[in-house]
């Protein structure tokens, strides 16, 4: 399986989501972490002020690929996984990594190392570096 190299749009992308972030933190005060965005629109907390500007930046998430598809004319290529038990085992680590760390790589990654925090940073870097173990073992050992 190979992955296309795209330096430009991946730069384009980090900008706009480092603006996304700054934008929401002058505005509402909020980190633009989308594991506790998400978590605030869910009750308990769902009675919290943050549920409109919450929904309006997942609502921006979600309008992403087909604001792409209208501009570019296709839907970009991504290469998936077709083991489900495998893609199922991720997502569980994934969500349980969020709460654990208690955060996702967006607030982390994004939001905390740029606000210099050593919980963030360390965060970052544990699950870089498992992302890295992941996609060796599951490519270059396993060949899932």
């Amino acid at each position: 399986m190979e992955t296309e190299f795209t330096p430009l749009l991946s730069l384009l992308g980090g900008g706009l989501i480092g603006a996304s972030a700054v934008l929401l933190m002058a505005t509402h005060g909020r980190i633009a972490g989308i594991s506790g965005i998400l978590s605030r629109m869910l009750p308990p907390a769902s009675k919290d002020q943050s549920l409109p500007q919450g929904l309006i930046f997942i609502i921006g998430l979600l309008l992403a690929a087909p604001l792409w598809i209208t501009i570019n004319g296709q839907a970009p290529l991504q290469t998936v996984s077709n083991n489900l038990p495998l893609l199922a085992l991720a997502g569980v680590l994934v969500g349980f990594g969020s709460v654990w760390g208690n955060g996702c790589t967006s607030g982390h990654g994004v939001c905390g190392i740029s606000r210099l925090s050593s919980r963030s940073i360390f965060a970052t870097l544990t699950f870089m570096s498992t992302g890295f173990v992941a996609v060796l073992l599951l490519r270059h050992v396993f060949e899932s």
